[in-house]
């Protein structure tokens, strides 16, 4: 399949499809006319780093998923590179979620604050605008 029908195909453009391939990640052969052409395995490859970053990993965490596929594996993910990335990334989710917990606690207390002291009214002054 030429490169127009692989985008389609997968849901992205042309212009990812030859970065991809300006990164290593898709190897286009190319037919006697010079059009790019594109396989089945292709098309797995291109899902599978779309789906990867769909789920938050960068086009260079794919890259093990990537070789791991090219190797001959039925999926992405059955190399112990890939795992390594799986855990990484896990690693970092953890610790955005453990600082965003903190955020909420802070806040959680600062409501509990303000909920203590009665309401009073909101009064805006205005600025001194100097000219």
């Amino acid at each position: 399949m030429r490169i127009g029908e692989l985008a389609a195909r997968t849901g992205t453009t042309t212009r990812a499809l030859r970065f991809y391939e300006s990164q290593g990640l898709l190897d286009a052969r190319r037919a006697s006319n010079g059009y790019r052409e594109y396989d089945e395995d292709d098309y797995r490859l291109v899902n599978e780093i779309l789906t990867l970053q769909a789920v938050g990993l960068s086009l260079e965490d794919t890259r093990p998923f990537v070789e791991c596929l090219r190797a001959g594996h039925e999926t992405g993910d059955s190399c112990a590179d890939s795992i390594e990335v799986y855990q990484r990334k896990l690693a970092e989710v953890d610790a955005c979620l453990a600082r965003l917990n903190d955020v909420r606690e802070s806040l959680l207390t600062k409501l509990a604050g303000a909920l203590k002291t009665p309401p009073g009214p909101c009064v805006v002054t205005p600025r001194n605008e100097e000219a």
